[in-house]
């Protein structure tokens, strides 16, 4: 863990899921919520690691890997602030099919199991967000399908670069050749290809297993239709959050000002009954 990211204050509104609630029902999660570091390559479940906690990133992001009996492996979504690991808890199964991997260092907040489904299961707005969470989700692991099988390595690369530039706050990503091929399921060559046209075009810089992306939009002409379909899906999933909280407000305003209306009317009648 880098000094840096270990300085950065932490808060549970570092996780766009959990700053949508309401803040009474935030309140009450706070201390249940358990600040833990993630480090790269951490895995975080699987089918064989029961589950006993989900997890909510705040500045580490997660790969979702499926794997073949031989080893080899493919990303089917990144998971960063904006998102939870560990869904299959609040649909009723303690394992996940996929394996959840740390390719990005920094925090999380876990969550027990059990308060977990208590919440989702009585907490309306909790339960809301988390399924339009998995339906954004949904989203990512069918398209990031289709782009596997119609589309290049370099879009695939540049699809993966801009994901994580939305998961983190810096244009400086860590990630080796190796760990890129592994992600995409593709041979390191290829990542190496496409990796040195984006780098001649002056789009990123690259040494190391240290990546630095330079012209943000030029990444962004280069990179197939796939992106724009989950940036547009996550954008309307922050903005749901955003909309449903606000709602939530409103209502409980509402409800607090009823309450007292009711108050002041209680009193003046026993104020009158007493004269």
């Amino acid at each position: 863990m880098s000094t840096a990211l270990s300085q950065i204050p932490h808060s549970p509104h570092q996780n766009c899921l959990l700053a949508a609630l309401p803040t009474d029902e935030l309140e009450q999660l706070y201390p249940h919520l358990e600040l833990v570091p993630m480090l790269v390559g951490e895995t975080l479940g699987g089918p064989d690691h029961k589950l006993n906690h989900v997890y909510f990133p705040t500045t580490s992001v997660v790969s979702l890997l499926n794997f073949t009996e031989d080893g080899k492996s493919t990303k089917i979504a990144i998971i960063g602030n904006e998102g939870v690991i560990g869904m299959s808890l609040f649909m009723g199964w303690d394992t996940m099919s996929n394996i959840p991997v740390v390719q990005s260092a920094g925090y999380a907040y876990r969550l027990n199991e059990n308060l977990l489904k208590q919440k989702f299961n009585h907490v309306m707005p909790m339960q809301h967000q988390m399924l339009r969470y998995t339906q954004a989700l949904l989203t990512q692991i069918a398209q990031t399908a289709v782009c596997n099988q119609h589309h290049s390595v370099e879009q695939h690369l540049c699809r993966l670069l801009l994901l994580y530039l939305d998961r983190v706050p810096s244009n400086e990503l860590t990630m080796t050749q190796e760990m890129i091929a592994n992600m995409l399921g593709v041979r390191r060559e290829g990542i190496t290809e496409a990796a040195g046209k984006l780098q001649r075009k002056n789009i990123i810089h690259y040494s190391r297993g240290h990546i630095k992306v330079l012209d943000r939009p030029r990444l962004e002409t280069e990179v197939c239709e796939c992106y724009k379909v989950l940036k547009k899906e996550y954008d309307q999933l922050l903005s749901d959050l955003v909309t449903m909280r606000s709602i939530l407000l409103r209502k409980k305003s509402s409800f607090g000002l009823s309450i007292y209306r009711e108050n002041k009317r209680k009193e003046k009648l026993t104020n009158s009954l007493t004269i």
